[in-house]
């Protein structure tokens, strides 16, 4: 399986994505077209991974659009997506939804409640990373997946095959740093009122690989 990611900005990397695919001996192509320009084919693309970034899909920049129209493509050909944050809000925003800031911007560690047991196993809360103040809108046909105190959007499953989450169950502690170290003063006006220090001394829940993990099984299944 050919997994190709769509990263968005250098400290918002695949993280336990990229140990996922090791496991089961795939391969990832990593692209930057923030950066770069260059995005994948739907033809080379069995899977397809959207991270996160500190961009808007409402903002109007070519290659934006462009990875819409890929998405557009695989949503057509039932391929495997994984949405993060700005990558959720990508597939709901080709979908033709509205993306709109939140009622509060989260940023630091918060739980996250299940809110469907269409994906086996999934613990009922789990405790994840947030770093945005944007949300989507739960596309028509897909089920609620998770909620936060603050945003009842947080994740969503849609026709088995494609998963979108507001906030990361993807970083693992050194990608923890990298996103603290390199974006710190976004944490400014947070509702969760965490510094900088109190994030990164939280250690990264070892639940939050494993069903990430069981999120890509899912979605892989045939």
């Amino acid at each position: 399986m050919r997994i190709n990611v769509l990263q968005h900005t250098p400290n918002e990397g695949p993280g336990s994505i990229q140990d996922w695919a090791h496991a089961h001996g795939y391969q990832l192509y990593i692209y930057h077209p923030y950066q770069f320009g260059f995005l994948p084919t739907a033809d080379e693309t069995d899977m397809l991974v959207i991270l996160g970034g500190p961009m808007s899909p409402n903002d109007d920049l070519a290659w934006i659009k462009q990875e819409r129209a890929l998405i557009q493509e695989l949503l057509a050909n039932e391929t495997p997506i994984f949405g993060a944050c700005f990558g959720a809000q990508q597939i709901t925003k080709t979908l033709g939804y509205p993306v709109t800031k939140g009622p509060a911007k989260e940023v630091g560690w918060a739980p996250v409640y299940r809110k469907s047991d269409v994906i086996p196993g999934l613990p009922e809360k789990l405790t994840a990373l947030h770093w945005h103040e944007d949300m989507f809108q739960i596309p028509e046909g897909a089920q609620l997946l998770f909620s936060s105190d603050n945003l009842v959007n947080q994740g969503f499953v849609l026709n088995h095959h494609v998963v979108g989450l507001q906030f990361h169950f993807e970083p693992k502690e050194d990608n923890v740093r990298e996103m603290v170290i390199n974006d710190h003063p976004y944490i400014k006006g947070s509702v969760l009122n965490q510094s900088a220090e109190e994030i990164l001394a939280r250690q990264v829940p070892d639940e939050n690989k494993n069903v990430m993990f069981q999120i890509l099984n899912y979605i892989t299944e045939n």
